[in-house]
């Protein structure tokens, strides 16, 4: 079909605009990744389908699209974490600190990096993988090696400047062929969404109200788990352990970010702790926090 179709169904209006079948997604999302139409009508397309919003179906057929193209390299073990492409400006990673408290239970974790994307300039995980490295239970995957084709797109996305709907799918694409995932919710509507659209893929997915769109719990949090069809609501409060994290007032900078994964406070060590008992829950390990941080600690 031609792309200015899909344009035109997503871009013309309230009275026009119209929900693309799997077919139509299919074609549209093979045509950006191959780049065989115009830059500029792709762009066109991903921002109108941005304000008219992505239907579930929409998301799930493109993660479908995106699926194909994935190449896998099996980590047994292991937990993929969904950290978002555009960084984290307002607070350190705790990704290194969590690793080493997961190693006497013999779990591996899966991230995946690329340059960054829009929305926010923060710290990637690639920068952060590429400035500290990783241990040897926290396996990095790089997009440009294993879906070269949406990398391809980044300068675009760049140009354009906006959140598109590869934000949302680009987060668990599996590369690591985890039976285990977390990723991190904004607001709640998107615990159902994510639950659909990634929820199939494992064994145990868990949504966490995480900062910045990392699936890393600093403050007062909720996290979900999906058990016999029903999802379930739990909430982790930091303090509860002892733990009172102060944020900085102002965005961290990309040093200053680099410099606090690498000399943690006693602070940031407790909150390493706090997820890794997490990640005991993700894998089935433990069935609430409190059990779960007993074992880490």
């Amino acid at each position: 079909m031609d792309f200015f179709n899909y344009i035109r169904a997503v871009g013309t209006g309230p009275k026009s605009n119209r929900e693309l079948d799997k077919v139509e997604v299919d074609d549209a999302i093979e045509s950006i990744l191959n780049q065989s139409v115009p830059s500029e009508q792709i762009a066109a397309f991903l921002l109108g389908w941005r304000v008219r919003l992505e239907t579930a179906d929409e998301l799930r057929a493109t993660f479908e699209v995106c699926d194909r193209y994935v190449k896998r390299k099996t980590i047994k073990n292991s937990i993929e974490l969904g950290y978002a492409f555009d960084g984290k400006s307002d607070f350190p990673y705790l990704l290194p600190l969590i690793g080493k408290y997961l190693k006497k239970f013999d779990l591996n974790l899966v991230v995946s990096g690329d340059e960054l994307q829009p929305a926010k300039a923060g710290l990637t995980v690639k920068q952060l993988h590429d400035t500290i490295g990783f241990d040897d239970n926290i396996h990095y995957f790089d997009r440009a090696e294993y879906f070269k084709e949406l990398s391809a797109l980044t300068k675009l996305r760049n140009i354009l400047g906006l959140r598109t709907a590869f934000n949302t799918v680009e987060k668990l694409l599996n590369p690591g062929n985890s039976e285990y995932a977390i990723n991190a919710a904004f607001h709640k509507p998107y615990v159902e969404k994510y639950h659909t659209l990634f929820g199939p893929n494992y064994k145990n997915l868990v949504i966490v109200k995480g900062n910045e769109g990392a699936p890393e719990i600093f403050t007062k949090a909720k996290y979900w788990i999906k058990d016999n069809g029903e999802i379930n609501e739990h909430i982790v409060d930091p303090e509860y352990f002892g733990i009172k994290y102060v944020r900085s007032v102002n965005p961290i900078s990309i040093e200053e970010s680099i410099a606090m994964v690498k000399n943690p406070s006693d602070e940031l060590e407790k909150l390493a702790k706090l997820n890794a008992a997490m990640f005991l829950i993700t894998v089935k390990k433990a069935t609430n926090i409190n059990d779960a941080f007993e074992m880490i600690d």
